[in-house]
């Protein structure tokens, strides 16, 4: 037991990978994309909103196969599956937080931006200091669902062989006929959950005193 818990710890940590550099590139890209869906150049707002409909419309399974194989067969070239992992994760997950970017851009009333022109704030400042803190606050929420699907989502990094968490577990499942190593990574998944809620709680408290 004690040597299937390390095995699952390692493939824990590969979860973790998976889930960190996942968020730490694609929030910033949501934003990008999310900025560029809300432009006034036409051809930019096309082919963001094109980007979004198909990351969105078709399955992240199907991107991960797209993304690990496609270079081989177009390109003639291949990468590791992790790195293959990682884009797929991130041009996936940055379709979503740009919408939820969006939605709460687009929430705050143009009567502030006036305003705070009048009274002689910089854009920057006015955005930094005034829209930001209110478009975090509400969009918090849909992005804590987002995040806590992610930690779910990596269990799909084994369709192209990624030693995470879940196929760790179903490879020892079949080893020792048990669904016990299943169980015990369902454990594992429920634990990293309730950290990423608790800590999206105390950010929503911390905001509780924007209107």
């Amino acid at each position: 037991m004690q040597g299937l818990l390390m095995q699952m710890l390692e493939g824990t940590a590969v979860s973790l990978r998976i889930f960190f550099l996942t968020i730490l590139f694609s929030l910033p890209l949501g934003f990008v994309v999310a900025k560029g869906r809300m432009t006034s150049i036409s051809i930019i707002r096309w082919i963001t909103d094109l980007y979004i409909q198909i990351m969105r419309g078709t399955p992240l399974i199907l991107q991960l196969i797209f993304v690990y194989f496609a270079p081989y067969y177009i390109f003639g070239a291949s990468y590791d599956r992790f790195t293959a992992c990682i884009i797929a994760f991130v041009i996936n997950y940055s379709a979503y937080f740009a919408e939820i970017y969006r939605s709460g851009l687009q929430s705050i009333d143009k009567g502030q931006y006036e305003a705070a022109k009048v009274l002689g704030f910089s854009r920057s400042y006015t955005f930094f200091h005034i829209v930001l803190p209110q478009v975090i606050k509400r969009i918090l929420p849909a992005l804590g669902n987002e995040v806590i699907t992610l930690v779910k989502d990596t269990a799909l990094a084994q369709t192209i062989g990624v030693s995470e968490l879940f196929r760790v577990a179903q490879t020892a499942s079949s080893r020792v006929f048990s669904t016990v190593p299943i169980f015990i990574a369902g454990v594992f998944y429920f634990v990293m959950n309730y950290i990423v809620s608790r800590l999206f709680s105390i950010f929503e408290k911390k905001l509780s005193y924007y209107r």
